[in-house]
């Protein structure tokens, strides 16, 4: 008869399954997004005539399932839409040629596509101009600054989160902790990226309380699953939160550029929801922000009832005020 495998054994063989398994479902995450970025439903206006605008609806119909065209009567109506983020960008079709109206603002590399769209479309010799409607600040041209700042942000949350769990703190003393380090995560974020790098440039303190939101949604989410896990909750919630959640965010992209259902799985997770709320309160005067707050005030919600509840049962499971390992200890000298 084989031998029944030893603790160390056991421990031996979860390291050498768990490791490549962690790594290759990292890989899939980040480079399956990326290996097939593509216009998805993309929401693009048409502004003009009916008569004018025709052939161009049929060129873009030509991408099947790439784009959805919104129909507007003029350019003016076409920046009111996206100003309020109801499209990505829009082409105004004018006597002397088609007129694209981008918002790097939205996305740096959706503003590019639609360039190069417009621009293979158009009869040679045609020119096109181009107009940013909402664009990036001059301080950080390609918006690098808010792409960058999603993974470290996730880190933040879940730092906050296990420690807050390390440290043993429960209730509302573990409540009153992750609020203010959240508090204090977006005062400082905001102090990093709007004042001293001038990437974010909408009203101050609302951006504080979108990243004050994200890392709330995070780290409540962390130490949610750490008090009704164990400290098993605290690796389950890193993964699903900086493995998925932030190749799935569509940050550097857009959600719409991303493989179905990545980009709407990204949205309803807090790095993805994250990056759209402090897109849209620093650039965009807050339009389109409802959705996204919703979503991360949702997940603050249930990590923080899930540290209150994770409290309350193992104050049940103490009846005489003894930490239950000291109890289990004491039971196993007995």
């Amino acid at each position: 008869m084989s031998a029944v495998p030893t603790p160390p054994a056991r421990r031996l063989l979860a390291v050498i399954i768990l490791v490549p398994t962690v790594v290759a479902v990292a890989l899939w995450a980040f480079a399956w997004p990326a290996s097939r970025t593509a216009p998805r439903d993309l929401p693009l206006g048409v502004a003009g005539s009916p008569a004018a605008t025709a052939p161009l609806e049929r060129q873009l119909a030509a991408h099947e399932g790439a784009f959805e065209v919104h129909r507007y009567a003029d350019e003016a109506a076409a920046r009111k839409a996206i100003e309020d983020r109801s499209v990505y960008g829009a082409v105004v079709v004018t006597p002397t040629g088609p007129e694209v109206l981008t918002a790097t603002a939205a996305s740096p590399l959706v503003a590019q596509l639609l360039q190069q769209t417009v621009a293979a479309q158009a009869p040679e010799g045609t020119p096109v101009v181009t107009k940013d409607v909402v664009p990036t600040p001059a301080a950080d041209p390609r918006g690098a600054v808010l792409n960058a700042s999603v993974l470290p942000m996730a880190i933040a949350g879940v730092a906050a989160g296990a420690i807050v769990t390390m440290l043993g703190l429960r209730g509302l003393r573990a409540l009153a902790a992750l609020v203010t380090a959240a508090a204090l995560v977006g005062v400082v974020a905001t102090a990093l990226t709007h004042s001293w790098l001038g990437a974010l440039t909408g009203n101050w303190w609302a951006e504080a309380g979108a990243l004050s939101l994200s890392t709330l949604a995070v780290s409540a989410a962390i130490a949610g699953l750490a008090s009704l896990l164990g400290t098993a909750g605290i690796g389950i919630g890193s993964m699903v939160v900086v493995l998925l959640g932030n190749p799935f965010s569509g940050a550097t992209s857009a959600p719409q550029l991303l493989p179905e259902p990545a980009g709407a799985i990204g949205q309803w997770l807090p790095p993805g929801a994250g990056a759209s709320l402090v897109r849209s309160v620093a650039y965009f005067d807050g339009a389109r922000a409802a959705a996204p707050a919703l979503i991360l005030a949702l997940w603050a919600v249930l990590g923080l009832a899930a540290v209150l509840l994770g409290a309350r049962r193992n104050r049940r499971g103490e009846p005489d005020g003894t930490p239950a390992p000291a109890r289990h200890q004491a039971a196993s000298v007995a």
